[in-house]
């Protein structure tokens, strides 16, 4: 999934003279929490943060700093057709909230967070969707998810998502998201197989 089609279009910005109540008030009234910065050609120039402007909020009051000041410069980026996998990799790494999506001159074209990222996942997995929810132990036999899918299809499961745990051994678990069935027929059949059958839910 392309981060073009994930992203927030056609933002909400600022230019490095906006004030950093302005900025405040704008997240606050938008309920967004991040604002690239941007000059007169819309070319991004930062990137600011309710957290930061909050706590830069009461030194700009006294001192005068200015939000060119307080904002992130040379800000991490990603293009539009840059994969969902490479955003999420990039969020989690660098422990940000989101980032700025730009195209090969730098131009904002939109804003990719963590929201956005968890909200794609949610979709793509169907966790929101009425279903069964099946959890595999396959072990590390050859094909073993083959054979789980062909057994679960078998006995009238539809798959709808599968998930796999990350690889700390070499016993393979699978969790399979179904459209809403009879499960006792799957989980008999797979256990029959010697498959462990860690949970299941309807």
């Amino acid at each position: 999934m392309r981060i073009r089609s994930l992203m927030i279009k056609d933002p909400i910005t600022v230019s490095d003279r906006t004030s950093v109540q302005e900025a405040i008030h704008l997240m606050r009234e938008n309920s967004i929490r991040h604002l690239p910065v941007v000059n007169a050609s819309g070319k991004l120039v930062g990137w600011v943060t309710l957290a930061d402007m909050k706590q830069g909020l009461l030194p700009a009051v006294v001192t005068g700093l200015s939000l060119a000041d307080l904002m992130i410069k040379n800000p991490i980026t990603i293009h539009p057709d840059a994969d969902m996998e490479t955003a999420a990799q990039i969020i989690y790494q660098r422990k940000i909230g989101g980032m700025p999506v730009v195209d090969g001159d730098d131009k904002v074209l939109g804003v990719i967070t963590v929201t956005d990222i968890l909200g794609a996942f949610i979709k793509i997995m169907g966790i929101l969707t009425e279903g069964s929810r099946l959890d595999v132990n396959v072990g590390n036999e050859p094909q073993g998810f083959e054979k789980v899918s062909r057994i679960i299809h078998d006995h009238g499961g539809e798959i709808v998502s599968v998930g796999i745990a990350p690889d700390t051994s070499d016993s393979k678990t699978y969790y399979f998201r179904l459209k809403e069935c009879p499960m006792e027929p799957i989980v008999k059949a797979l256990q029959n197989q010697k498959y462990d059958v860690l949970s299941f839910a309807r």
